[in-house]
């Protein structure tokens, strides 16, 4: 069976993602995956502006990423740009000049193709039956929800409440304080309205999260039962029980101190006390004894319609 080399560049308001993978028709071999907190949003993001200094840090990181692609003798790359570029008013701007004089074309996804393609990965990964669940994917500009199963996606709708904007809009004292997140809470019921009706309509019975923050919630949660995650397992459980006891530690501490937990890393410890304080609040609105944590997202969905191209229609 021939093989082919793709490259994908998943451009997050938070953290860039670069995967290298050898593709047949029906299965993908990672080559090499790096991630960097670029930070993109970062000074910009409630202003609708990616500010000079964040531009810099993603041309770098573009570089490295083409050199990296070049040493492959990868011709097939699918780069792409989230919340942080689509809403920005320089964001057009910025997607020319990489391509000029890095050669990486970008494509800037709407908020729906972010979901599909979350979905797609999602499915991928295996965390899905035949049940309706839940789906959700914190990024650092916007939070991607879908309602479906291993078949379908049924509802799906991105909402521009990702964790760099939380953090800049009510993460103002460490640790936060009782009234931000109470203010937090309110903004949150009042954007996800739509959100809470689908769920009514549908009625989804589990819950799915993926990568990012769900990635490093379940790596503390193995950390604290001093058990080590299996490498190539793509989907992991988290108890609710236990994501509580980490969510109330969480908001507890400084960021110094949340530094100090095993499992955390220094890229999620400023985005995690709103992060996860928005998984409280969704935790609301659906009953589960666990929290099912897929690792595979938005980049394994581009490699997902690569392999069959027909998942990829909206």
């Amino acid at each position: 069976m021939s093989t082919r080399k793709a490259a994908v560049i998943d451009m997050g308001t938070n953290t860039f993602h670069l995967l290298l993978v050898e593709l047949d028709n029906v299965t993908f071999k990672t080559i090499y995956k790096e991630k960097i907190p670029v930070k993109l949003g970062k000074g910009g993001i409630n202003q609708n502006n990616l500010a000079e200094d964040a531009v810099k840090r993603a041309f770098h990181t573009l570089k490295h990423f083409k050199n990296l692609i070049d040493g492959e003798n990868i011709d097939q790359v699918f780069a792409f740009a989230t919340s942080a570029v689509r809403n920005a008013e320089n964001g057009p701007e910025f997607v020319k000049l990489v391509k000029e004089t890095i050669g990486i074309n970008i494509q800037v996804l709407s908020g729906e193709e972010e979901a599909q393609m979350i979905y797609q990965g999602i499915r991928l990964s295996g965390s899905l039956n035949g049940q309706t669940e839940l789906m959700m994917d914190i990024g650092g500009g916007s939070v991607e929800f879908i309602i479906g199963n291993s078949h379908e996606s049924l509802w799906k709708q991105s909402f521009e409440i990702g964790g760099q904007r939380l953090l800049e809009l009510f993460h103002h004292h460490d640790p936060i304080l009782p009234e931000e997140i109470d203010k937090l809470e309110i903004y949150l019921e009042d954007k996800l309205q739509p959100l809470i009706e689908a769920i009514q309509i549908y009625k989804p019975v589990g819950f799915v999260g993926a990568s990012g923050t769900f990635d490093t919630l379940t790596d503390i949660y193995f950390e604290s039962m001093l058990q080590c995650k299996l490498t190539g397992r793509h989907v992991f459980e988290l108890p609710v029980e236990e994501y509580e006891a980490i969510h109330r530690m969480i908001l507890s501490k400084n960021k110094e101190e949340r530094l100090l937990i095993p499992g955390m890393i220094p890229m999620r410890v400023d985005m995690i006390v709103v992060a996860s304080s928005l998984i409280e609040f969704i935790l609301r609105y659906i009953e589960v004894d666990f929290i099912t944590c897929s690792h595979f997202a938005l980049k394994e969905g581009a490699i997902a319609s690569l392999l069959i191209p027909e998942q990829t229609a909206l």
